[in-house]
């Protein structure tokens, strides 16, 4: 074991048994900072074990959520500058990213795969805002909480899915043409979806979600494939960089919505988490026996499957955001953010280690995967 390692084991034990000790006592201003460093230390255990490197971002956000349940006051301004602000830019950065690891070549795989493109397309804006509403009818949850828990099942696919896509050696090639193309229909589907199945719940204006998707998601893809168009390798460092900022964007929007909800998480928290959960492995299931009842291959089945757990849970916080909702609406993408990147490893290591006999994925370097958002 390498000597980072063994000082990250012995941290975190120390850190965790501080934490016991310590918040039975009622010390919580102390018992919050050794949760935080135990995920920490955590985290960067995790990224010297090939099979568990998968997880340290997923811990490190456990890290920041921790942070923001226990001190809220330090996420949610600071002077007259409310963090709430950062989400949207934040987000924009994100789906730049996402807009310069695309090419036109994505777009024309629709006509290369048409079957599993149709297929993924239409399980992923059935399944997942079906199940949310089903969710809102078993779970009593307020209103506006069970609106964001349609919210994001009407959401597009993340970045994570393409992540966890690779992970598994699925059908990467399909994995990001179906993100791509969910994600171009999402300003017309998502609204549309949140109206017929959530304005029970609250007001959807449909013109106003249309332009804050168009203004969040779209219009920054559209600057990153021209980018990525014009001058494609040219600069290395931004290849670097951009996956970082996508988890780091990622992190801070879920802590500042966290912190903002403290409150009513405390309130619905584990019955949110219970509900998030079901939902997310439920989207797995049916996404995967879909494609079977179908007769898609075995790896498209696996593709289809991850596309439709995973969610764009970014989209989701910026719209409750832009909806004057993020306390309350905003809950369910914050919740379903960590906990579909734990089941979505999960489920990708699990088909990593049973793979096809045939492998019938089209390769693509590690390199041109996007970063986990």
């Amino acid at each position: 074991m390498p000597q980072l390692s063994k000082i990250c084991l012995f941290l975190s034990g120390i850190f965790l048994a501080g934490y016991i000790i310590t918040t039975p006592l009622g010390l919580y201003e102390y018992s919050g900072w050794l949760l935080v460093g135990f995920f920490i230390s955590l985290a960067i255990l995790f990224r010297a074990y090939e099979i568990l490197k998968g997880y340290s971002f997923t811990i490190m956000i456990f890290a920041a959520v921790s942070a923001a349940m226990y001190y809220p006051q330090f996420f949610i301004v600071a002077g007259d500058f409310k963090f709430s602000r950062l989400i949207i830019p934040l987000m924009q950065i994100i789906m730049f990213g996402m807009g310069t690891s695309l090419s036109l070549k994505d777009f024309a795989r629709v006509m290369q795969m048409p079957k599993g493109v149709v297929v993924g397309v239409l399980c992923h804006y059935t399944i997942m805002p079906l199940v949310g509403l089903a969710i809102t009818k078993i779970f009593t949850f307020p209103p506006e909480i069970a609106a964001g828990i349609i919210l994001i099942g009407s959401c597009p696919n993340g970045l994570a899915s393409n992540v966890m896509s690779y992970l598994a050696r699925a059908n990467l090639a399909l994995a990001v043409t179906l993100t791509a193309v969910s994600t171009l229909l999402a300003p017309l589907v998502t609204p549309l979806l949140m109206q017929l199945l959530a304005g029970q719940y609250v007001s959807i204006d449909f013109w106003a979600m249309m332009a804050d998707i168009l203004r969040i998601i779209i219009l920054p893809i559209g600057v990153g494939l021209i980018f990525n168009y014009f001058l494609h390798g040219k600069f290395k460092v931004l290849d670097d960089i951009l996956p970082v900022l996508s988890m780091t964007g990622i992190a801070l929007i879920i802590v500042v919505i966290t912190a903002a909800g403290r409150n009513a998480l405390l309130v619905v928290g584990p019955l949110l988490i219970l509900a998030m959960l079901t939902h997310n492995l439920t989207g797995y299931f049916l996404g995967y026996w879909s494609s079977r009842l179908l007769r898609m291959p075995e790896v498209d089945c696996r593709t289809i499957a991850i596309e439709v757990g995973l969610q764009n849970a970014g989209l989701g916080s910026s719209l409750a955001l832009a909806m004057g909702k993020l306390t309350t609406v905003g809950l369910a993408p914050a919740v379903f953010a960590p906990i579909m990147n734990i089941t979505g490893s999960s489920l990708a290591l699990w088909w990593r280690g049973h793979p096809l006999e045939q492998a019938t994925t089209e390769e693509i370097l590690p390199a041109d995967v996007p970063g986990r958002a």
